[in-house]
């Protein structure tokens, strides 16, 4: 590794101002920075120090994705072959079936490894299409305003995938995170000027632009000609006893359920919350805020009923592990870019987000996950909540030293 290092140090000169290759000095420095810590540092004393800088900030945000990461592609896997298995099907067509059958592993769903392998076959493409295309709009906006590639996009590369079906065609994949990187970041400045989370932009866009490829029955199970609707969508026809007629809370919990790849695993979104929190990157009181927002408002609508609308008639607990709830509260809600930054602000953002996710998903029961959008309005709300905090803490200590 000191070799490497060392080449780029003696390259460096031909990348800065002034050298041959001046124009990818972003490019280069993306690269020297994400390998090795930055050469240039702080000198004077009227700096902030603190070691969790903003790359060690986005690396961390990541480390705690892993586990919806692993539980994507287990999934995802476990679905296709239960699937399978079902419809008396015995091999997969194409080229995922010629390396599932050189790798091993059969198409048991009883068999960890063979749900990886095949989970990881639909994620891993989805993934590499969203780095390869995301990357070239941060480097092409990078060299254009000349500055740095900031480490953000690794996050927002991982959080969109995740929230995809397993089926999503990869050209719209490229198209949505275009969207989202361009249109929701770059054209308001880039990095920390974004009002939006970009991957959440990026799903809507989607979800408006091709319905069909992203909310349909048939695009959460990664086999041809098999239907499966997501519990949410039992909800909206048959209420809660449709969803326990096909599923048990702890398989909601667990994530074994059909959905988006990466949001089904109320667990595995736990696992990453405890590292966020602990190391102070995600904001407890969001998370916190939003459930108690959710459960409250997903109570008083149960205890109301309706005799025309079933959803009325899922329990709050029920809210907390169906759809993206747990995902969107933990990883996309604290986005602290998009998010309020004041505490008694983040308190009220969160409240909102979670009457907001129940009220979508309950009287609305045409769009019965609203996470998504929840998430979304409340970024819009942000900055005015942020100033209302704002103004209402000057004008209390303007009273004070008046008084």
């Amino acid at each position: 590794m000191k070799s490497k290092e060392n080449f780029l140090d003696r390259h460096r000169s031909k990348f800065e101002k002034g050298g041959k290759f001046e124009v990818w000095y972003p490019l280069f420095e993306a690269v020297d920075t994400f390998l090795y810590p930055p050469k240039a540092t702080a000198t004077g004393g009227c700096h902030v120090r603190d070691a969790m800088d903003y790359k060690r900030m986005m690396m961390t945000v990541v480390v705690a994705l892993v586990p919806c990461v692993l539980m994507a592609m287990f999934n995802v896997g476990l679905q296709a072959n239960t699937a399978m298995q079902q419809m008396g099907v015995e091999a997969v067509p194409g080229w995922r079936g010629l390396i599932l059958g050189w790798i091993g592993g059969g198409y048991s769903p009883s068999n960890i490894w063979s749900n990886l392998v095949h989970g990881a076959l639909y994620f891993l493409p989805v993934y590499i299409v969203t780095m390869a295309v995301g990357l070239f709009w941060e480097v092409l906006f990078a060299i254009v305003r000349k500055h740095e590639v900031n480490e953000g996009f690794f996050v927002t590369g991982l959080l969109f995938p995740l929230t995809l079906p397993p089926t999503i065609p990869l050209w719209q994949v490229a198209i949505g995170i275009t969207f989202g990187v361009v249109i929701a970041k770059e054209v308001f400045g880039g990095t920390g000027m974004n009002f939006l989370n970009p991957a959440l932009a990026a799903r809507a866009f989607l979800f408006f632009a091709y319905p069909a490829q992203i909310s349909g029955d048939a695009v959460w199970t990664a086999v041809d000609g098999f239907s499966g609707a997501t519990a949410l969508g039992i909800g909206a026809l048959e209420g809660l006893e449709g969803i326990t007629q096909q599923i048990t809370w702890w398989q909601a919990f667990v994530g074994t359920i059909q959905g988006s790849m990466g949001e089904t695993s109320t667990l595995a979104a736990l696992l990453g919350a405890v590292l966020l929190i602990v190391t102070g990157i995600g904001s407890w009181r969001i998370m916190l805020s939003m459930v108690l927002g959710a459960v409250g408002f997903a109570a008083l609508l149960f205890a109301m009923g309706s005799p025309t609308n079933p959803m009325f008639g899922v329990p709050p607990h029920w809210h907390l592990v169906l759809g993206g709830f747990a995902f969107g509260t933990i990883f996309m809600a604290t986005d602290p870019v998009s998010a309020s930054f004041t505490q008694r602000g983040q308190w009220v953002y969160g409240f909102l987000i979670g009457v907001l996710v129940i009220m979508v998903r309950v009287i609305n029961p045409a769009y019965p996950e609203g996470t998504m959008l929840a998430i979304l309005l409340g970024n819009a709300f942000a900055p005015l909540i942020d100033y209302y905090v704002v103004k209402g803490n000057i004008k209390r200590r303007a009273l004070r030293h008046a008084a």
